[in-house]
C-alpha cells in the first residue's frame, strides 16, 4: 500500500515479495553493526521476519517500517518508518538503507516525510535510538530535529543506545511543523498522504 511520497522516493508497506531486498538489507556489515545481527540468513527467514515484523505491525497498529524506494525507478533502497518497541514508552522513528544508497540525503528524506506523517497517525511525540558509535545516525536525527534526551540500555546486556525524542505536539497543536516543514521543503515538494 502507498504511504506517500516526497520528490525523489515512494514510501510504501512491506510484502511477501520484499524477502530479497530485506536480506540485503540486514545481512549488510553496517547494518549488523549499528543495528544488530537479526540472526537472518536464508529467503525463507527473511520472509518470516518481515510477516512477524512490519507486516503484522502494520495490521495491528496502522503503521511500522516502509519500504523506501526510488520513485522513478521502483528500486527498494531501504527502510523508515514509525515502530514500537516492547523496551520504548513511545513510538519510535527507525531506519536502514543499503550501501550503494548511503550518503545522498536519501535518508533525512524520508525521515522528515516520516515525521511530517506522524501527526495523521495521532502521534504527538516520536523517539529514535541508535548506537553511540554510529556518528552518522546520530548526525541524521539532530539533523532532522530530534534532540538528545539520554543514554539508556534497551536490556541489561546490551551495549546501550542514545535516546533521542521530537516532540510534534506543540507544532500540531499550532498548526505548523515549523522545523519539518521547513527542512522538507528544502529537499522535496509538499508530501502527499496515502492513496485512497
Amino acid at each position: 500500500m502507498h504511504i506517500l511520497d516526497t520528490a525523489r522516493l515512494r514510501l510504501r508497506t512491506v510484502d511477501a515479495g520484499d524477502s530479497a531486498f530485506y536480506l540485503a538489507l540486514v545481512t549488510d556489515p553496517a547494518f549488523v553493526e549499528h543495528i544488530g545481527d537479526r540472526g537472518i540468513r536464508t529467503l525463507e527467514e527473511a520472509h518470516e521476519a518481515l510477516l512477524a515484523g512490519p507486516i503484522a505491525m502494520q495490521e495491528e497498529r496502522g503503521h511500522s517500517l516502509y519500504v523506501v524506494e526510488l520513485k522513478e525507478a521502483g528500486t527498494p533502497i531501504g527502510m523508515c518508518g514509525l515502530i514500537k518497541r516492547p523496551s520504548l514508552d513511545g513510538i519510535d522513528i527507525g531506519y536502514a538503507f543499503l550501501p550503494a544508497w548511503r550518503g545522498q540525503g536519501y535518508a533525512c528524506e524520508a525521515g522528515l516525510a516520516v515525521l511530517a506523517y506522524a501527526p495523521s497517525l495521532g502521534i504527538r511525540r516520536v523517539l529514535a535510538i541508535t548506537s553511540p558509535n554510529n556518528i552518522a545516525s546520530n548526525f541524521l536525527l539532530r539533523k532532522m530535529g530530534l534532540r538528545f534526551e539520554r543514554f539508556l540500555h534497551l536490556a541489561p546486556d546490551d551495549a546501550g543506545s542514545n535516546l533521542y525524542s521530537i516532540e510534534l505536539a506543540a507544532q500540531v497543536d499550532q498548526g505548523r511543523l515549523p522545523l519539518i516543514a521547513q527542512a522538507l521543503e528544502a529537499l522535496t515538494p509538499p508530501v502527499t498522504g496515502p492513496a485512497a
